[in-house]
C-alpha cells in the first residue's frame, strides 16, 4: 500500500491536483482518466471529488490555470534592463514562446482552435481582457526606455512583434517552420532587405 499523501490546506491541495493534470491534459487531453490524475499526484481518486467535484471541473480549473498570464509578466519583469535592446527583446520573445508552445500543445490536445470562453463567468471576459492589457504592458516595458531608437511607440512595437511571434511560434500557422526567438528579431528589427553600407 502506497503510503497517504501528507494532508494539504484546500487551496493547496487543488493547486497540487492541477499542477498535477496539466502535463496530462497535454499528453491525454479529455481521455485523461482520474485514475492517472490520481496517481500523478500522489492521492485517491477519491480526492479529486472531493477538491473539485468532478474531473471536469478539475479540467477547467487546469485549463484556467494554464492561460494565467501572471508567471509571464513575472518573467518579463526579470529580464535585464541593462542588457542591449537586442539582447532584451529576444529574452521577451522567448519568454513569450515558451508560453505559446505550451497553450498550443495544451489547445491541441483538447482538440480546441481557441482558449475556452468560460460563458458561465460573467466576469471573466473582462479578467482576461485585463490580463491581456497587463501583458502587452509588461512586454512594452522591457524596452520603453529605448522608444529613442524606435519607428514606433513601444506599445505598437509590442503589438506588432507579438502577433510576429504568434505566428512564427504556432506550428500550423507556421507550416513546421516555426522560427526561433534570435530570428523573430533579427526579422523585426532589420526586416528582410539587404542593408548597403552608406545605404538605408
Amino acid at each position: 500500500m502506497s503510503p497517504r499523501a501528507t494532508p494539504l490546506p484546500p487551496d493547496e491541495r487543488r493547486a497540487a491536483l492541477v499542477e498535477a493534470t496539466l502535463p496530462l491534459l497535454e499528453e491525454y487531453g479529455t481521455s485523461v482518466s482520474t485514475r492517472q490524475i490520481a496517481e500523478a499526484a500522489g492521492v485517491a481518486e477519491g480526492t479529486i471529488f472531493r477538491a473539485f467535484g468532478s474531473k471536469d471541473a478539475l479540467i477547467d480549473a487546469a485549463m484556467r490555470t494554464a492561460f494565467q498570464v501572471d508567471p509571464m509578466i513575472e518573467a518579463l519583469g526579470a529580464i535585464d534592463r541593462s542588457l542591449p535592446l537586442e539582447e532584451r527583446m529576444v529574452a521577451a520573445v522567448d519568454i513569450a514562446q515558451t508560453r505559446l508552445r505550451s497553450v498550443f500543445k495544451l489547445l491541441l490536445a483538447m482538440r480546441m482552435h481557441r482558449p475556452p470562453e468560460w460563458k458561465s463567468d460573467p466576469d471573466e471576459e473582462a479578467r482576461r481582457k485585463l490580463d491581456g492589457e497587463r501583458a502587452d504592458e509588461a512586454f512594452a516595458d522591457v524596452f520603453r526606455h529605448d522608444a529613442g531608437q524606435l519607428r514606433y511607440p513601444p506599445a505598437e512595437v509590442c503589438h506588432r512583434l507579438r502577433l510576429i511571434t504568434f505566428s512564427a511560434t504556432h506550428p500550423l500557422i507556421s507550416a513546421g517552420r516555426t522560427l526561433t526567438a534570435e530570428e523573430i528579431v533579427d526579422f523585426a528589427l532589420d526586416g528582410v532587405r539587404n542593408h548597403l553600407p552608406g545605404g538605408n
